[in-house]
């Protein structure tokens, strides 16, 4: 496999030859700690026929992971002592990044949660400090200095700085820096804890010298979190780095304020995480990351479910949800326009643009070969301004949950395009091409 690497423009991910990489993730967060070999090898085929190409996983995971066994009984450490990994622990990481390369797949590997570094919620405990965290990333690193298909992604769910949790930066540039003396053209970044970039680690993670790009979290606190405006938070920063919003609202989590997760509310299905994979990636997104509430956690029927999930499916059944079929069809389309030239671009709506569960997004070629608007709902009226766009159109309609494209009723006038989404969607993509 080849490694990643930031296009020249500093805006997307590109292969060693050039070619575009439109990061398509999953959240498999306790894929080490939970699985065995077998399921792991389930794991990735499934994630592999549906196009996902990033697997983010995590070393010493969330659910108590320094503490209680992976499925072979070994513990990561010895004594909890970061400097003393344990070998045997480490077979099903091998195994893991091993296959996931036969797959075609790229591993985001976490080194580690963040309730080990930072104590603000979880279960720890508190294990590093700045010289064995650089320890530990170096040993890592050299463990899999030969493997390509490797992206590192410090942080772990948790802020940079805060006032609870204190200033972390020399511990993470730290543990990057161990990373970074055993080879530098792996591509590094930071799992952010979730909520508005403002308020996260992601802007501050933009100013470190390690991040070669920006991943932000709009989570599954709330229903419609905004992710449009973090990503034009992170567009607008200089210099440009690429971002992704690495863990959008979960399928099938309740929709519910943490830390209560009340489900009374419902919970997310396939549409609404339809709504956060388009229109973080419209807004300027050089991908996005997908996750289920059961798969993150590997829930089966003799675990604990986390965050009132009530309404439960063990993991493997929860692989073929509706939504996790669905990303194949934002892959296709990202890649079947010229990828480099694409920007975000609001300023095609005249009218209609919408707010929240309306909210639609618009991006485009820079030379104006080609437009995509998201209409999040059934019958909301849109007006775009095509004058950046060249003549002569040729303006279908893109079905998100089939990849299918339909043609479309509208009505010009000179540059305008007016337009009412059908009834049967929900939501709809307008493709606007260069005829």
């Amino acid at each position: 496999m080849q490694t990643l690497k930031v296009s020249p423009n500093r805006r997307f991910l590109m292969t060693e030859d050039g070619q575009p990489f439109f990061w398509m993730g999953d959240t498999a967060w306790e894929l080490f700690h939970r699985c065995t070999k077998e399921q792991i090898e389930l794991y990735l085929e499934n994630r592999r026929q549906k196009k996902f190409n990033v697997i983010q996983a995590v070393v010493l995971a969330e659910e108590d992971g320094l503490r209680t066994p992976n499925e072979y009984g070994e513990l990561p450490l010895h004594d909890l002592d970061p400097t003393r990994p344990n070998e045997a622990y480490f077979d099903v990481v091998d195994f893991t990044i091993q296959k996931a390369a036969e797959k075609g797949l790229y591993i985001g590997l976490l080194p580690t949660w963040g309730d080990k570094v930072v104590p603000m919620w979880g279960v720890g405990p508190v294990v590093f400090n700045p010289d064995n965290a650089e320890v530990f990333g170096r040993w890592l690193a050299q463990r899999y200095a030969n493997f390509n298909n490797i992206i590192w992604i410090l942080g772990g769910d948790r802020p940079i700085v805060s006032d609870k949790g204190g200033d972390k930066r020399e511990l993470w540039n730290r543990m990057a820096k161990g990373i970074r003396d055993v080879r530098t053209d792996w591509l590094m970044t930071y799992h952010t804890n979730g909520g508005r970039v403002q308020d996260s680690a992601a802007t501050v993670v933009h100013q470190q010298p390690w991040p070669d790009l920006v991943m932000y979290q709009s989570g599954h606190g709330e229903a419609e979190a905004p992710t449009w405006k973090d990503a034009a938070t992170l567009y607008a920063l200089e210099p440009a780095k690429p971002f992704v919003d690495g863990e959008i609202n979960y399928e099938d989590h309740p929709v519910a304020r943490w830390p209560a997760w009340d489900p009374k509310d419902g919970y997310f299905r396939d549409h609404a995480v339809r709504k956060q994979l388009y229109r973080s990636v419209f807004a300027g997104g050089c991908g996005v990351t997908y996750g289920h509430h059961h798969v993150w956690q590997m829930w089966d029927y003799h675990r604990p479910a986390k965050n009132n999930g009530f309404e439960l499916r063990p993991w493997y059944d929860a692989l073929d949800r509706p939504a996790a079929f669905e990303v194949k069809h934002l892959v296709d389309l990202m890649l079947s326009h010229p990828y480099f030239s694409r920007i975000p671009d609001p300023s095609l709506f005249l009218s209609g643009a919408g707010e929240a569960g309306t909210f639609c997004c618009a991006t485009r070629d820079k030379h104006g070969e080609y437009a995509m608007i998201y209409i999040p709902e059934a019958g909301l009226t849109v007006e775009l301004d095509l004058r950046s766009l060249q003549k002569p159109y040729e303006v279908s309609l893109y079905d998100p949950r089939t990849g299918y494209t339909h043609p479309i009723e509208g009505q010009f006038t000179d540059e305008v395009f007016s337009f009412t989404s059908p009834v049967n969607g929900p939501d709809w993509i307008v493709l606007i091409n260069k005829a």
